[in-house]
């Protein structure tokens, strides 16, 4: 349709709230309560190769390696084992659900081998704090590993922590290993660690409800501690799934991120900018120690407690070492997750500009009665069309499609003066991902499905936002109907 849309009928937005549930959230307990049992065990080796005893760190479950049963089979407390993060593996195994062992000084780390702590047998690996580098096939192990399903815990601490004075402190060991493998150096995972000592701060929780790491079984995280760390800068140009969880002080978006996740093929990542949170206070005689875990100003015991759980899998039953895409895959049921995704419930779901979602004869439906029509006034405006929904973890293919009309009244074959973007948001509003970008250039008469492949948002609860942007003299209406975001 050229010309204005003026005439037609403008409907009043009724969002009756962001639909649909996260399909396998983790449930908030008590706090002192155990968690439920899961239905299967999740392998989790902590890696002890690299230095991670040097100095005055200690960054071990137990002395007894690779099984710390062997310290103490059954035990209650963490005295019980004997390391700084003792408090963190005792936690996990008095749970019953997981499976610990320790990648001992003097090994290395594979993928695909015989070895019993071959990164095949698990579902998560637990880089704390490593001060000395990765060898290239250690790299090109940990990468395919999470490639391929598995998770990934990376806790480093600030710039010049170099305890065994190589040359190399965790910052640099663990950006190198973003940056400079044989698998993807292209800022796989989304984000790069700031070099950086910021000497102390309490870096706060996002407010998002659904998340499973700030709101797990293990409790509800609202703060963590930095006593000597960094953060990380975002990047969610390159990976669009990376997410700030805690942030500095004064910090938030893309800068001063202490806490993120992330997803890598068909793995989950996750980063700590300080290793002082996991510390419990008690190791190997020798060592100077904070207890940072069972500090009273923070929620640290909750926050690794939670993200090692999401990462291994919260309760599902593949992982990395399976080759099916586990690292916290979960179950999935074949879906379409949108609602009211052909718009003929009317201002229903959606949250749209008024009039947006419209069943006036100025443009045609594709289908039914109702579509949304953003635009097309030629004069200044911005209309947004948004829907939040849940993709499952388990789901290795999530794909988002619509059907999309532009007509114009613009006469340039050159320039866009009139713009829609579409986008992937978070639950705070920051833009994880413009998915496209049409303008008047695109017009064309009839409706073109368009498809965008979502799968690396799985797991996640996103918001799926329609912008239109349009200049003050003609018009151009940008016409949606039958969308879908199909899971399996």
């Amino acid at each position: 349709m050229l010309g204005s849309r003026r005439s037609r009928r403008r409907l009043t937005t009724a969002l009756a709230g962001f639909g649909l549930l996260l399909t396998g959230a983790a449930v908030q307990v008590g706090s002192g309560s155990t968690p439920a049992h899961a239905a299967t065990t999740h392998r989790v080796l902590f890696d002890n190769a690299h230095a991670e005893t040097a100095g005055n760190a200690d960054w071990i479950i137990s002395t007894s390696q690779p099984d710390p049963l062997g310290e103490n089979s059954s035990p209650s407390a963490e005295t019980d084992w004997t390391g700084a993060l003792s408090s963190w593996g005792v936690a996990l195994q008095k749970t019953g659900d997981y499976s610990l062992k320790t990648l001992p000084s003097g090994s290395s780390l594979s993928y695909g081998g015989s070895s019993s702590t071959d990164l095949s047998n698990f579902d998560t690996l637990v880089l704390p704090e490593p001060n000395t580098l990765f060898t290239s096939a250690e790299k090109t192990a940990i990468m395919n590993f999470v490639k391929n399903g598995g998770g990934l815990f990376m806790i480093s601490d600030h710039t010049g922590s170099d305890r065994n004075n190589d040359g190399y402190d965790s910052v640099q060991i663990l950006n190198d290993l973003m940056t400079n493998n044989s698998v993807d150096s292209s800022d796989p995972f989304g984000f790069s660690i700031d070099s950086l000592n910021i000497s102390s701060d309490h870096p706060a929780a996002i407010s998002d409800s659904t998340d499973p790491v700030l709101h797990g079984s293990f409790g509800t995280v609202t703060k963590s501690l930095i006593a000597n760390g960094t953060t990380a800068t975002l990047k969610p140009g390159d990976n669009s799934a990376v997410k700030g969880l805690l942030y500095r002080t004064g910090y938030s978006g893309n800068t001063g991120a202490f806490f993120l996740t992330s997803t890598f093929g068909s793995g989950r990542v996750a980063y700590w900018g300080d290793s002082s949170p996991i510390d419990d206070g008690t190791g190997q005689a020798g060592n100077t120690l904070y207890d940072g875990w069972n500090d009273s100003s923070a929620t640290n015991a909750a926050l690794a407690l939670n993200a090692t759980a999401w990462l291994a899998g919260s309760g599902t039953s593949t992982g990395g070492g399976g080759g099916t895409g586990g690292g916290g895959t979960g179950t999935c049921t074949a879906a379409q997750l949108l609602g009211n995704n052909g718009f003929e419930s009317g201002n229903s779901t959606w949250s749209a500009s008024s009039g947006v979602i419209t069943n006036s004869s100025g443009e045609a439906a594709r289908s039914g009665s109702y579509y949304a029509w953003l635009d097309g006034n030629g004069t200044a405006t911005t209309d947004t069309l948004s829907q939040s929904v849940s993709i499952p973890s388990g789901c290795t293919s999530a794909e988002l499609g619509f059907y999309l009309h532009i007509d114009t009244a613009e006469t340039t074959t050159s320039t866009a003066y009139d713009t829609l973007k579409v986008q992937v948001l978070n639950s705070s509003g920051t833009v994880l991902g413009t998915l496209a970008t049409y303008s008047n250039l695109n017009a064309a008469s009839g409706y073109t499905q368009r498809s965008f492949d979502l799968s690396s948002y799985a797991g996640q609860t996103v918001t799926l936002k329609f912008t239109g942007t349009e200049g003050s003299k003609y018009q151009t209406s940008f016409v949606v109907d039958d969308t879908a975001l199909d899971v399996a």
